[in-house]
């Protein structure tokens, strides 16, 4: 049986998914690609209460990791990239590239990128650390911002958005660039 519950967060509304036993989703209905419970899903808050408290401690800033059981649905080489997210430490991001290459995967950023956007467990299965070679913050299911925020809660030293990037950019090409405002 998988049960389902919903529960605020600084960051919005978070979807939990799973069984007595497991967690199999952390989901952002909010987000650009809103998940609703499955017909067959029942409603239950006390399969998560274990969860909901480890994730309140995180956005506290009272927990580094999680110590829940997780049961994710993929294939063998997404569980492989996704054990290795855990391996990412607290406040700190690791490129698509780096982690393919802690992986054996040299030329691989793509497919591990892939991989980390498939993440089925974000924030618990920190695919928020993993950013462009360039430092910019590229892809996340729950929008960039969460992204953001995610990242300066974990006091993370990078980030440079790519989408603030391109405005920046954007603005230096301008023909009022140049102009000073009055």
């Amino acid at each position: 049986m998988t049960y389902w519950h919903e529960i605020d967060s600084p960051v919005g509304p978070l979807l939990l998914a799973g069984t007595a036993q497991a967690l199999i989703r952390v989901h952002f209905p909010a987000g650009p690609c809103p998940l609703r419970p499955a017909k067959e899903w029942r409603h239950a808050s006390a399969p998560f209460v274990r969860v909901h408290a480890q994730l309140m401690e995180y956005f506290c800033g009272a927990r580094r990791t999680f110590e829940l059981p997780l049961a994710p649905g993929g294939t063998p080489f997404q569980l492989r990239v996704w054990r290795a997210l855990v391996a990412i430490p607290y406040g700190e991001t690791l490129s698509y590239g780096e982690l393919a290459r802690r992986l054996g995967l040299t030329g691989g950023a793509r497919a591990v990128g892939l991989a980390n956007g498939a993440n089925p467990l974000p924030i618990v299965v920190p695919c928020h650390r993993v950013i462009g070679s360039d430092g910019t913050l590229t892809g996340f299911g729950g929008g960039l911002h969460i992204k953001r925020s995610l990242l300066a809660l974990e006091g993370a030293a990078c980030a440079v958005d790519l989408f603030a990037a391109e405005e920046r950019a954007a603005l230096a090409r301008s023909p009022a660039a140049g102009r000073r405002p009055l």
